[in-house]
């Protein structure tokens, strides 16, 4: 082969000829029925490649004179009799293919809602069958490449890859899927979508997944993805920070998380090499942050109080293990020694002396049963719907202790507003007793220094500020009567 040089003079190429492929063309016929979107698709008969097999409406330019909207037009009257104005052509997704036999093309896929004229089938010679169907049902039997084409389509890609290997079928194949999405440049940034073995064991669990949404907590560590189906359906792809947090995840899913039905998420599959899960999404946004009447906030408290209950019941009681401290985690000298020292720095005067005689007193209490707690029931893992229904997600500090332990990270949302307060415990079905009562002000404290020293450590300055709030207002409390009750009343 020869080119020319800058001077307009042929050059001769010493570098291999360059790579030459066929262009074709192919029609996404779309309607819209009640059912969801339908495309047309044709049964390819005759001596024609992959004969017996469903594909779109397509075909090859017929030379260097002919354009691919031209090619699509002509394509499209030729196979099914419908004339489609150019007007109406819009660019749906580009594939890069190769087919079993190791020759590559690239494909045009094109979108088009309106033409004229019934579809039929125009050249019975090489189709016996045309149809419409659904659009997140394509039948079986259709061609790989025809599918990988609209299952970019429908997951918004504009450029796919779909490069199938000599043992492939022509057909599609779940086993054998080669399609690779190449993101757009208005896409997520490489570096906020998991890694491969994590997208590999998510697709597994769920199919293929057309985008990935980082929505992880802004400090570090926290690895959480919204994941989108190519034919629809939303799930959510979690890689825990240590094998602990994975099983006590993992633990609450298979067990209480039942207990709330549509109230939570459903586990989906679990890794635990990968220290990653797939679950379910469940609607609403977090009630961290929202605006609510005084009279939606009862509502929504009163649920909160009886989703409560229903974790604690979930499981019968049990006799508390023996030197545990006021959050039942370990021995109290080791726990609250440990949580001191990384909150120390950033306390107030007098805030030390005050956590530790709150702990001293609560060594006095009787010792609480124990049930099922979700461990961090605050209003950033409560979720509320648009029809006013409450959801529960996050499992991860999951583990038996006593039932105090599920209303320290709520105690700060209802302070000064007593009503809220009651309303929970409406909902729970009982009013706390005076020992839990003094068992909450010791956990809410320590709670609070653990909030303290985590958010220091992780950058998350909004559980610093919330610590040292709770520390203030616990010791203003401190000053009344003995014992401190929840809400901020005495």
């Amino acid at each position: 082969m020869r080119e020319l040089t800058s001077a307009g003079t042929p050059a001769t190429r010493t570098a291999r000829e360059r790579h030459r492929e066929p262009l074709d063309v192919h029609l996404i016929l779309r309607r819209e029925t009640a059912g969801g979107p339908e495309v047309l698709m044709t049964r390819r008969a005759g001596a024609v490649y992959a004969a017996g097999l469903w594909h779109l409406p397509s075909g090859h330019l017929d030379g260097p004179h002919e354009d691919v909207v031209t090619a699509l037009l002509r394509e499209a009257r030729e196979e099914t009799g419908v004339v489609i104005d150019p007007a109406d052509v819009r660019a749906a997704v580009t594939v890069h293919h190769r087919g079993p036999g190791g020759r590559s093309r690239t494909g045009y896929f094109f979108e088009v809602r309106r033409w004229r004229g019934d579809p039929r089938i125009a050249e019975p010679e090489v189709c016996d069958a045309m149809d419409w169907v659904r659009l997140d049902s394509l039948p079986a039997g259709t061609v790989a490449y025809c599918r990988a084409g609209l299952d970019a389509y429908t997951s918004g890609a504009r450029l796919a890859v779909h490069f199938q290997r000599p043992r492939d079928e022509i057909a599609y194949d779940p086993a054998t899927d080669r399609l690779r999405i190449v993101p757009g440049a208005d896409g997520d940034p490489p570096s906020r979508v998991p890694e491969p073995d994590v997208r590999e064991f998510a697709e597994r669990a769920v199919g293929r997944i057309s985008r990935w949404t980082d929505v992880g907590w802004a400090r570090a560590g926290s690895r959480v993805w919204r994941a989108r189906g190519t034919h629809g359906g939303t799930w959510y792809v979690k890689v825990h920070q240590n094998d602990r947090v994975h099983a006590r995840e993992v633990r609450a899913y298979r067990t209480w998380a039942l207990s709330l039905g549509s109230a939570a998420p459903r586990l989906v599959a679990p890794d635990d090499r990968l220290r990653a899960v797939v679950v379910t999404a469940v609607p609403g946004r977090p009630l961290y942050g929202a605006v609510l009447s005084p009279a939606e906030g009862r509502t929504v408290f009163r649920t909160l109080g009886a989703l409560a209950r229903r974790i604690h019941d979930s499981a019968p009681a049990r006799p508390a293990p023996t030197a545990t401290d006021p959050t039942a985690a370990g021995p109290v000298e080791t726990r609250a020694d440990r949580r001191l020292a990384a909150a120390r720095p950033h306390l107030r005067p007098g805030d030390e002396e005050f956590v530790r005689e709150l702990l001293e007193r609560a060594t006095t209490l009787p010792p609480p049963e124990w049930v099922e707690t979700h461990g961090d029931f605050q209003l950033r893992n409560l979720l509320r719907a648009d029809d006013g229904s409450v959801a529960v997600i996050d499992f991860e500090r999951s583990e038996p202790g006593p039932a105090t332990r599920d209303l320290v990270r709520l105690d700060d949302a209802w302070t000064g507003r007593p009503d809220l307060s009651e309303a929970f415990f409406d909902g729970y079905g009982r009013q706390p007793t005076e020992a839990e009562a003094e068992r909450l002000t010791a956990d809410s404290a320590l709670d609070a220094l653990s909030g303290i020293g985590f958010g220091t450590a992780h950058g998350d300055p909004e559980l610093v500020e919330r610590g040292r709030r709770t520390l203030a207002r616990l010791r203003a409390a401190a000053g009344g009567p003995w014992p401190w009750r929840p809400g901020g009343g005495r």
